[in-house]
């Protein structure tokens, strides 16, 4: 006859104050973040410490409008002059100046293409020959140009580089002129204003809105573009994953496992990837209503910025899918460094690419945020131009699909040929 029992006491399990002390559990958790930490930090502030003293000709227009006549006993007027003695007098190869017309200088800071200009007037030699004669009735001025689209650092450096080179010249048209001033019998006052006569005007050569965040909000809104590809995806992987009995569910203290499809991996990539692009379709029109919309972000062309933001993200999306897919587990890791930990510092778009160490430029030739944020730069800053760095973002956006996808499948295709299935037994 069968007797009734009790239920079994659960198994006693282990407890952290023994597990703690196991060398290997400390292992590779210790030095996996000893390693992020260490690269994060030579990472991003590897980029941003010395802007200064890593610039490397950053792009500044030299116009020369000057019509006035050569003084007397000289082959050039002094437009001339200073604008050929400035170039010679910049340090190294830290500035290339840029002889441009002055037509030249509008259309390179409508596309992005310098990041400010000194500009000498037309009237530039006579206002000096006025002054020197006591018949002045304005000083002499030089205009500083800026490009706000270019981001404020960038921007600024710009602008501190032009007063500065204004400033200089200024000082040697004034040694000759307090010279001669002093000839003529001239008071020290007179002579202390004519040592710096030329006074340093700043104007946004190419103004952008309000709500531009004086230049950083394609930045922010490029971030939001790769975020949401990145997050996004990441979401997709492990929600599949679960769905499908591949990876447990955990909410708080519920857990489940799901039955385990059969699928191989190639499969299951392309189910991923299909789910990323109908759901970014979705977050990039969140990101648009908000930012724009709701915030108020000053923007044009919206239909193309829609278009352009969709596909910015998916490429983001797709490339996460497919080293998710080539990696496992370690492939997130790897792709917060490919999509965020590398690409920030060299997107160019908060320090000028011209502004950053040699490595940094190196990355941006292929790393994706810098081409993402001249394709959103150019539609939010430079009325869309192709020549503003929009061709070059949907040239580069096609190749990220491209390698996406041939990388991705390439890598889940031989897995499958090799038998490297997924299928795991049902937990107990």
């Amino acid at each position: 006859m069968a007797t009734a029992s009790s239920p079994r006491p659960p198994a006693r399990g282990a407890r952290a104050t023994t597990l703690v002390r196991r060398a290997k559990l400390w292992l590779i958790p210790t030095i996996l973040c000893a390693l992020v930490a260490l690269v994060l930090s030579l990472l991003y502030m590897g980029g941003i410490i010395n802007p200064n003293g890593n610039l490397h000709r950053l792009p500044i227009g030299l116009v020369n409008e000057d019509q006035g006549a050569p003084p007397p006993g000289q082959p050039q007027n002094l437009g001339t002059q200073i604008t050929a003695a400035i170039p010679a007098q910049t340090p190294g190869t830290t500035v290339q100046w840029r002889p441009l017309t002055a037509a030249q200088a509008q259309d390179q800071l409508a596309t992005g293409k310098i990041y400010g200009a000194l500009v000498v007037p037309k009237d530039f030699t006579a206002s000096i020959e006025a002054l020197a004669s006591s018949r002045a009735t304005t000083r002499p001025t030089l205009t500083v140009l800026t490009n706000p689209g270019m981001g404020s650092l960038g921007s600024s450096l710009a602008s501190q580089i032009s007063q500065g080179a204004a400033h200089q010249a200024s000082l040697t048209i004034g040694k000759g002129l307090a010279q001669a001033a002093a000839g003529q019998g001239a008071n020290a006052t007179t002579q202390t204003l004519l040592s710096d006569p030329v006074t340093v005007t700043t104007q946004q050569g190419h103004p952008i809105g309000a709500h531009s965040g004086l230049g950083l909000s394609a930045f922010y809104y490029t971030l939001l573009l790769v975020l949401t590809g990145f997050i996004g995806a990441n979401i997709i992987h492990n929600g599949v994953d679960t769905a499908l009995g591949y990876a447990d569910s955990e909410l708080g203290p519920w857990h489940t496992r799901r039955p385990t499809v059969p699928i191989n991996r190639t499969q299951t990539l392309l189910l991923k990837m299909t789910m990323t692009s109908f759901i970014v379709i979705l977050t990039t029109t969140l990101v648009m209503v908000a930012t724009i919309a709701i915030l108020g972000m000053d923007a044009s062309h919206l239909p193309l910025l829609w278009i352009f933001s969709y596909c910015a993200s998916l490429a983001v999306g797709l490339g996460v899918q497919a080293i998710n897919a080539a990696f496992g587990g370690f492939g997130q890791l790897v792709a917060m460094f490919v999509f965020i930990a590398l690409a920030l510092p060299s997107s160019g778009a908060t320090v000028p690419l011209q502004a950053l160490p040699g490595f940094y430029r190196f990355l941006s030739v292929f790393e994706p945020m810098r081409q993402l944020s001249d394709g959103v730069r150019a539609i939010l800053y430079f009325d869309a131009r192709a020549d503003a760095g929009l061709t070059r973002a949907w040239i580069m956006i096609a190749i990220a699909w491209a390698a996406a996808l041939l990388f991705g499948f390439g890598m889940t295709f031989y897995y499958d040929r090799k038998g490297l299935h997924r299928l795991t037994p049902q937990p107990e």
